[in-house]
C-alpha cells in the first residue's frame, strides 16, 4: 500500500478509478487466503495511523482524514524468483478464487471509508500515482501475530 496525493487507474484508455489524498492499495491474494483475510486487511488499513497531524507527526488513519482508497488486484505480487528467471506465480490464488475475495476486501473498504475505487480485475491496466512522503508499507495478512 502506497499514501498518495493522487492517483488514477485505466484500462483500455478509459479511467476506471481515481482518487485525491489518500492509499492505493496493490491486492494480492494468496491461495491460502480467505474472506477473514480480506475482512482483517480492509479493517487495519483504513484505521492505519500514517497521515500527518497538525504537528507533522504520522498520527491520523485514511478514515480520520477522509481520504480515498484505490484498491487494484495485483497477483504479480506472489513472483517468486528465487529459482531462475521466470517468476512462479505458485503462492498466488487462482482468479476463480482471487476475485471474489478481492470483491469482498472492496465491499467491506466501502463500510468503512466512503470513496473506495477500483481497477477491473485480470485487465491490463495503468496505474498512476504520486507517492506521498514517500510512504509504502507492506501488509501481510498472515503475519498478524
Amino acid at each position: 500500500m502506497q499514501r498518495v496525493t493522487r492517483a488514477k487507474v485505466t484500462v483500455a484508455d478509459e479511467i476506471t478509478g481515481e482518487i485525491g489524498a489518500g492509499l492505493v492499495v496493490l491486492l494480492g491474494v494468496a491461495r491460502d487466503d480467505t474472506e477473514a483475510d480480506a475482512e482483517y486487511l480492509a479493517a487495519k488499513i483504513v484505521a492505519l495511523r500514517i497521515f500527518d497531524d497538525e504537528a507533522g507527526k504520522m498520527n491520523r488513519s485514511l478514515k480520520e482524514i477522509a481520504g480515498g482508497l484505490l484498491v487494484i488486484s495485483q497477483f504479480t505480487l506472489f513472483g517468486d524468483v528465487r529459482r531462475g528467471l521466470r517468476p512462479s506465480w505458485f503462492d498466488a490464488a487462482a482468479p476463480e478464487v482471487a476475485e471474489p475475495l478481492y470483491e469482498k476486501f472492496v465491499a467491506h473498504a466501502r463500510t468503512l471509508v466512503k470513496e473506495v475505487a477500483c481497477g477491473s480485475f485480470r485487465s491490463m491496466m495503468q496505474v498512476e500515482l504520486v507517492n506521498d512522503g514517500p510512504v509504502t508499507i507492506l501488509l501481510d495478512s498472515r503475519k498478524q501475530f
